[in-house]
């Protein structure tokens, strides 16, 4: 029988490629840490290439915003005076002015009082309690996609109600687990909802394409249509992957799980007669929320239409949505509360707002120097500089069409196995890629498209994502000798087939079908326009 050695060997692979994946990822500073330095790194670096004169052609037409008098773009040197003082006068500018800030602040504002009044915590386990078995496992990875409205929620609740809710049908506690996580982490961009992640990332493209083109606007909404399809595909996928491989390979489950009567068995319980009341409440409160958004869309002339055009493109609708995203969420949040009790009063209200703040101190302190290094790698002309180069060198090699994005894929995919956190990786390659791509005739709305694939699909077999320490956690539950090679041998399945089977429903959708990946979403930038 070679059978065992066989597993064992693949094990050790795993093992090997974890090590290496986890001492790089330990090489790396903190990324707040890591950012400071790639700020100071920039003006050091501006300063040699600016005493060396670089410069490179400007691909833009003359005229455009932006282009220099004599067609070059040079390296403007912050090593001196000048740029000393332009550092210091900016320097709160750059963190207030960022533009992922805000829009992540206030949409959270709104999902934290729905977070905390226990709306979405009863959806996910009414979606997932009352599910027919033979279905269990689809909506166990599609409410995983969905928990990504409010990440957090997401790893805490459902990854161990799935291991339990497998347990109770007598099914292997981590193929739901897997599932969940698949969902949760393998799914992150995805979603039927625009979640906190699309300002988060919308805000750091628009940055980086306005190194090449000053006026360029990136919406929150950029990449909704392709992200709603892809909530299906997701969920396709990860509920094949988990009933042909995962759960097959996994076997029955013989031992017992340590601690059941915790905290997460309680999530087993059914919903109680007020919960679902308070779903009610807020199902009807979401329609006339809808039929209120109609009101002011739909009818020709509308007050949310673009006034100038008329149509729903660049319009208050799709710019405002972070507005709407937390005028929505703290409506169903106040509702679902006063049903349950969870709030009260006002005051409820407002501590549910600052709880959701409180979660923010690390993400407030990694912006403020992604701030500085982004606007840094703006001033000198490096962001511009790198992205000419590297076109050019694309355009050398005849590697400029759609199949580019492939490889593309698989360099963020590769990034995101050292650097876990989507924002701190997009802000890191953003100034470089974005603006590169966008030079060979790609919109920014689908290279961020691109980027969010890579960045999903191998979250779940990296160590370096914030989350993994608290599965392992989850898995050693039911499974005490179970290392981190577990995990990752349990979750790469699904990783390899998330990133095969979503960049060619990518490619399919937007360069085979020519469908925009968002509302008014071009798929092609011409620096004339």
């Amino acid at each position: 029988m070679t059978d065992k050695p066989v597993a064992t060997a693949r094990e050790s692979r795993i093992t090997r490629f974890l090590h290496v994946v986890e001492w790089l990822g330990n090489a790396l500073p903190h990324p707040v840490t890591l950012f400071a330095l790639f700020a100071a790194g920039v003006v050091v670096l501006s300063g040699i290439l600016g005493f060396f004169e670089v410069s490179v052609i400007d691909p833009r037409p003359e005229g455009a915003k932006g282009r220099a008098d004599n067609g070059l773009i040079e390296v403007v040197s912050l090593l001196n005076a000048e740029g000393l003082r332009m550092i210091i006068l900016n320097l709160v500018r750059n963190f207030v002015e960022f533009a992922p800030l805000g829009t992540v602040l206030v949409a959270l504002l709104g999902v934290g009082v729905a977070e905390q009044s226990g709306w979405l915590t009863a959806l996910i386990r009414g979606m997932v309690l009352n599910a027919p078995p033979s279905l269990v496992t689809v909506i166990v990875v599609f409410s995983g996609v969905l928990s990504n409205t409010a990440s957090e929620m997401g790893y805490v609740v459902l990854v161990p109600l799935a291991a339990v809710v497998f347990y109770s049908l007598g099914r292997h506690p981590l193929a739901g687990l897997a599932a969940a996580f698949a969902g949760v982490s393998g799914g992150y961009s995805a979603n039927l909802l625009i979640g906190t992640v699309d300002p988060l990332l919308s805000g750091i493209t628009e940055e980086a394409a306005r190194l090449i083109d000053p006026a360029y606007t990136v919406d929150v909404s950029a990449n909704w249509y392709f992200m709603v399809a892809s909530t299906f595909l997701i969920t396709a996928i990860g509920s094949l992957i988990s009933l042909k491989i995962v759960e097959p390979s996994l076997g029955p489950y013989e031992g017992s799980p340590e601690d059941l009567d915790d905290e997460e068995s309680h999530r087993m319980d059914p919903l109680t007669d007020v919960e679902r009341r308070g779903l009610q409440n807020t199902l009807w409160a979401t329609l006339v929320f809808a039929g209120v958004l109609v009101a002011l869309v739909y009818p020709e002339g509308a007050v949310l239409r673009n006034q100038e055009t008329g149509a729903v493109a660049g319009s208050p609708f799709l710019k405002g949505i972070v507005a709407i995203i937390f005028v929505y969420f703290l409506m169903v949040g106040v509702v679902y509360g006063r049903t349950v009790g969870t709030i009260r009063t006002d005051r409820d209200v407002i501590n549910a707002m600052a709880h959701a703040m409180s979660t923010l101190g690390l993400y407030i302190a990694l912006v403020f120097f992604a701030a500085q290094f982004v606007k840094y790698f703006g001033w000198t002309n490096l962001g511009s500089i790198t992205a000419v180069a590297g076109a050019n060198f694309l355009q050398g090699i005849g590697m400029t069409g759609p199949l580019l994005f492939f490889l593309f894929i698989l360099v963020c995919a590769f990034i995101n196995l050292m650097l876990g956190s989507a924002s701190a990786q997009w802000a890191v390659t953003a100034p470089i890629f974005v603006p590169m791509l966008m030079l060979l005739g790609y919109a920014p709305e689908v290279i961020q498209a691109a980027y969010r694939i890579g960045d999903s699909s191998t979250n779940i077999i990296t160590p370096m994502m914030s989350y993994f320490g608290l599965i392992m956690a989850f898995v050693a539950k039911y499974q005490p000798k179970a290392g981190v090679g577990t995990l990752i041998a349990m979750m790469l399945p699904y990783s390899v087939a998330f990133i095969v089977f979503w960049s060619i429903f990518f490619f399919t959708w937007t360069f085979v079908l020519g469908l925009p990946v968002g509302p008014s979403s071009p798929t092609y930038y011409s620096p004339a326009g």
